[in-house]
């Protein structure tokens, strides 16, 4: 089956575009011509030596460009990218291909819309994150480092910034997101593909009632190493670990300040845009850096805990499961949809999300060697009791693109003409 991948990066730099990758390699090993579309570079090298054509556009995305405002034509409409799409299309026979787009956001823009709408091949879209939904892709306030529960592109919504460089990028977030819902791209999804029962949840009152949903939770690089070796008590468990991105919505201060609170050290892996601030606030604390994949095993491996303190909706956070399958329990936040891999006071903690006095008291339950072995055990059996494993993943996708084929077929949707406009659009 010709199967084209659409995502913002070819390259991984987080979990959108590992899943994105990796999914394309494993479906390229199964047989399927894969096309991996992306508007920015370098393409990681496994794409080519697994035979994947990869359409690179050699772009930059709103995080790296070094002008916003040179950047905002394309971050508003990327007609570079509607006409590379559009052409690659082309050369396809929509009755027998699939569109799987993973990102648009932070590069491709709306434009790929039009052309997504004006293709009779069914279109697969893996939420990652909620920017068909939400203008800053979070439903997070940055500004006060909480959950947003307005209505999106409400006049509530439209007059509040939430955007944490300033209310003129929120106000371009919000045309961005006008432009997009009248694109089509939000109606012309085959399916709708979840990561989380959260997500759906959160998801579901701002799409079409008759969205075909499915839930396919994301793959986990992990082998099974067995229990931890530290089950006696000459061998003490670890320290607390948080792995990601140094940034408000992710909790980083959060976790520090309990740390604080429960007389612990915070152990951060990783970097980000707060990393300056907390290393003055807070100079017990041990800063690492980011580390490569193995790295950041071994880091999670040696762990006492993972701490997961993130105050926004977390569609699936590839760390939580990570650790699990580690053997590392995990303290999470009771907003963010990790909290769906923990069982509470067996697999890890919940603690009440945004609030630190909550979270110490957490860390000082697993600072009981005796509570963090017993969890770490669980924490291991349960995960390979039933993995997340990359060939299950494959299986799920498979059978989503085999139900959406025929549904176009038996439908005829596949043979619907695209209106007048949204042609007019896609070559505009």
């Amino acid at each position: 089956m010709p199967i084209i991948v659409v995502a913002d990066h070819a390259h991984i730099n987080g979990g959108q575009a590992k899943v994105a990758i990796e999914s394309a390699l494993g479906l390229a090993a199964r047989g399927h011509a894969v096309t991996f579309f992306a508007a920015v570079g370098p393409a990681d090298p496994r794409l080519e030596s697994a035979g994947i054509a990869t359409i690179l556009l050699d772009q930059v995305d709103v995080t790296t460009t070094s002008s916003l405002a040179r950047f905002g034509v394309q971050w508003l409409w990327n007609q570079k990218a509607a006409a590379a799409l559009g052409t690659l299309l082309a050369r396809h026979d929509p009755d027998d291909t699939v569109i799987h787009v993973h990102a648009w956001a932070k590069a491709l823009s709306p434009s790929i819309g039009p052309v997504l709408a004006a293709s009779r091949a069914p279109i697969v879209f893996t939420m990652h994150e909620y920017y068909l939904a939400c203008p800053n892709g979070g439903f997070y306030d940055y500004p006060v480092s909480a959950a947003c529960h307005r209505s999106p592109v409400s006049m509530a919504c439209i007059g509040h910034n939430c955007d944490s460089r300033g209310y003129a990028r929120k106000l371009m977030r919000v045309g961005r997101h006008v432009l997009m819902r009248h694109t089509g791209m939000i109606d012309n999804l085959s399916a709708v593909i979840t990561i989380s029962r959260l997500q759906r949840e959160v998801l579901a009152p701002h799409l079409p009632a008759d969205t075909n949903w499915y839930d396919v939770a994301n793959p986990i690089d992990a082998v099974p190493l067995g229990h931890k070796d530290s089950t006696t008590d000459e061998t003490p468990p670890g320290g607390f670990v948080f792995v990601g991105r140094l940034s408000a919505e992710k909790g980083a201060g959060l976790f520090a300040e309990a740390a604080r609170l429960s007389g612990q050290q915070a152990i951060f892996v990783g970097d980000g845009p707060q990393r300056a601030e907390l290393e003055a606030a807070f100079p017990e604390a041990a800063f690492l850096g980011w580390h490569d994949p193995d790295g950041v095993k071994q880091q999670l491996r040696a762990a006492r805990a993972l701490v997961f303190p993130s105050v926004w909706y977390e569609g699936q956070p590839l760390t939580v499961l990570e650790s699990l399958a580690l053997g590392t329990p995990v303290i999470v936040s009771d907003l963010c949809a990790g909290r769906e891999a923990v069982r509470d006071g067996v697999s890890g903690v919940w603690f009440r999300s945004g609030d630190p006095t909550s979270l110490a008291a957490a860390m000082t339950r697993l600072s009981d060697d005796d509570t963090a072995r017993r969890m770490s055990r669980a924490a291991y059996d349960a995960f390979w009791a039933d993995p997340l494993t990359l060939d299950r993943h494959l299986d799920r996708l498979e059978r989503i693109y085999r139900d959406v084929a025929l549904r176009s077929a038996t439908l005829g949707i596949g043979s619907r003409p695209a209106s007048a406009a949204l042609r007019n659009a896609a070559s505009t």
